[in-house]
């Protein structure tokens, strides 16, 4: 639509005394530019109109949902060591050795406070260093409550030797309560050690492994050969180590070298095994067999010092590989006669 300019009008003569004189200039719109506005307004109203519905549906989705604020993950807090049985454990075998060896002297009564602080207004009657514990650990931790525990250490205690009763282990339970605000920052013992017995469940059978009959080594089995090769250079220094290892498998020799030789005395495969006649066979890649192996050394200062280690093979290119290390040999799984008796006994 177009819009046309009207003539203008000659504007009647006005009185001067109608619009008196104010000093600002006065504007008044003519009939088109009024047409224009109105226009303008017109159209402005049906836009908010039509544009009203869509804006409130947007206003109450924003309010239903809000945006989603990315947030940074908040990262693990490292939890003391104290938290740990390790700590008190670790304080109670240092404070145990000194206990053991403490007599009336102030510099044993020094080194004794530094775990229980009572001990410098305690008068002793031994003779400071009569005993020693040449080794102790702790065998038994537990927790009574928050910041307090328990320990049992186990030190064998050597003196005269005309004592029968030396180096003999004994047993001492062991009060400890952590320091600190927040958390423990240190250890300190509630009282003095006390001489206890053996804690029970201490000694047991030996666990049955998941290995079968173990035999002696073949000389024509290449698995044998592999663990021949690999023992000698990761215990005696002979021969590169990586050789016998499996891609991406990393293996460091003990150094330095602790032995001369090394026999392998027996070998035993886990579970069934291989099949008869199969161990002389040229194995398929990616075949795996894990073995207990027992083994003797011979060092400068040692003569066949049995050690039994549990490895991982893979077969590769035709000849065996060692694939692992393993931290510990596989545990047979609790048969079902050792279950019901156990539910019996409790």
């Amino acid at each position: 639509m177009k819009w046309r300019r009207k003539e203008e009008q000659t504007p009647l003569p006005v009185e001067e005394s109608a619009q008196p004189d104010t000093g600002w200039a006065t504007t008044s719109l003519s009939t088109g530019a009024m047409a224009n506005w109105t226009a303008v307004v017109r159209w402005s109203a049906w836009g908010l109109l039509l544009t009203g519905p869509l804006l409130g549906g947007l206003a109450l989705a924003s309010t239903a949902q809000p945006a989603a604020v990315p947030t940074r993950a908040e990262a693990p807090r490292a939890q003391p060591a104290s938290s740990d049985a390790v700590a008190p454990a670790g304080f109670a075998e240092v404070y145990v050795a000194a206990y053991v060896k403490a007599g009336d002297s102030d510099a044993d009564a020094e080194e004794l406070a530094a775990f229980y602080p009572a001990a410098r207004s305690m008068s002793w009657s031994a003779q400071g260093g009569a005993e020693r514990a040449e080794s102790a650990s702790a065998v038994q931790v537990q927790q009574i409550s928050a910041g307090y525990w328990s320990v049992t250490v186990a030190a064998r205690i050597t003196g005269s030797s005309k004592d029968s009763d030396s180096g003999r282990v004994r047993y001492f339970q062991v009060p400890l309560r952590a320091t600190g605000d927040r958390g423990a920052s240190g250890w300190t013992a509630a009282a003095l050690p006390a001489e206890v017995a053996a804690p029970t469940g201490s000694k047991g059978a030996a666990p049955e492994l998941s290995y079968g009959s173990g035999h002696a080594p073949l000389d024509s089995d290449p698995a044998v050969q592999t663990v021949r090769g690999f023992l000698a250079a990761y215990l005696t220094g002979r021969g590169e180590l990586d050789r016998y290892l499996s891609p991406g498998t990393t293996l460091h020799a003990v150094r330095p070298a602790p032995y001369t030789a090394v026999t392998l005395t027996q070998i035993a495969d886990h579970g069934q095994g291989p099949a008869e006649g199969a161990e002389a066979q040229t194995p398929p890649d990616g075949v795996q067999r894990r073995l207990l192996v027992d083994v003797e050394g011979e060092g400068k200062h040692t003569s066949s010092r049995p050690m039994t280690y549990a490895l991982e093979l893979r077969a590769r290119d035709g000849r065996w590989e060692v694939a692992s290390l393993e931290a510990a040999p596989a545990l047979a799984a609790p048969s079902t006669n050792s279950k019901s008796r156990e539910g019996q006994g409790s």
